[in-house]
């Protein structure tokens, strides 16, 4: 099992966050290790002690990763302010704690700079594809999954119209109203000619809270923009890959991904 850190991290309006980083089993701070920004879905949910086998941060630890796993704006347990601060705010203050986070721990001499990878699902998927557009080179490869890619087209096809009335604000054609504007202008798509990372990209095709379409497009627009990318797509899972073989595969698929950029030295010993 890995070990596991608390630290404080100091934010861009001058507040502390508390971000769980994850360091490998047999942890050997002479050496250099890649890392993992860990982005949580929902997104209102904590990042605790939950177990699961796709979103494992302690299996990604084992893999050799250092990760990290802020309590960004958004996440419950630090006061009611801090919790709803994201709502009407996707990509604000919540993608700067993000990059906080990244920043303060990389500066640790066993931390890799040049290999850190960003991952995420649902709420954690649309930071990752947020972050492919804004992220000044800090990131090496991506994955994304059951992601929000554009907020116009999630307003009309999700079947979770709550999300899309209370955390994005409201429509996209109320000229009137601040806040959906704002989230609006800050849908992931808009920042697609800044993408320059290579990106991994699964969706279930029955998930109908963040249709399978999000990921194609940002998929197509990867490929289109020159970005290495792929895509795996699972026809028989919703937004949660559900099911243990597909799960095996997703793991599979997800590690190969991490593997190819964050490890350079292994991966030319595969390829020899």
């Amino acid at each position: 099992m890995p070990t596991v850190e608390k630290v404080m991290v100091p934010t861009t309006d001058g507040k502390q966050m508390l971000t769980w980083v994850l360091l490998p089993p047999d942890f050997d701070q002479t050496k250099k290790y890649p890392a993992i920004l860990y982005c949580q879905g929902g997104p209102q949910q904590a990042v605790s002690q939950f177990w699961s086998f796709r979103w494992n941060l302690a299996l990604m630890a084992a893999k050799g990763y250092i990760v990290i796993a802020p309590n960004r704006r958004g996440l419950p347990g630090f006061g009611t302010e801090w919790n709803a601060q994201i709502s009407g705010d996707y990509g604000g203050q919540n993608m700067r704690d993000y990059l906080s986070a990244v920043d303060f721990v990389k500066q640790r001499p066993y931390v890799d700079a040049a290999h850190v990878g960003a991952v995420g699902a649902s709420y954690g998927g649309f930071s990752v594809y947020w972050l492919a557009g804004n992220h000044d080179n800090r990131f090496a490869c991506l994955i994304a999954h059951a992601g929000i890619f554009n907020t116009e087209s999630q307003y009309l096809e999700t079947e979770e119209m709550w999300f899309a009335n209370w955390d994005l604000g409201g429509p996209f054609w109320d000229k009137s109203n601040p806040v959906a504007q704002r989230s609006f202008a800050n849908s992931p798509h808009k920042f697609v000619d800044r993408w320059n990372t290579p990106i991994l990209i699964t969706h279930g095709e029955y998930d109908f809270r963040i249709l399978a379409s999000q990921g194609m497009m940002a998929f197509n627009a990867a490929r289109l923009r020159g970005v290495p990318a792929e895509m795996l797509v699972f026809p028989d899972e919703n937004h949660w890959i559900l099911k243990p073989q597909n799960a095996i595969l997703w793991q599979r698929v997800f590690f190969r991904w991490l593997d190819r950029w964050l490890k350079p030295e292994a991966q030319q010993q595969v390829n020899s």
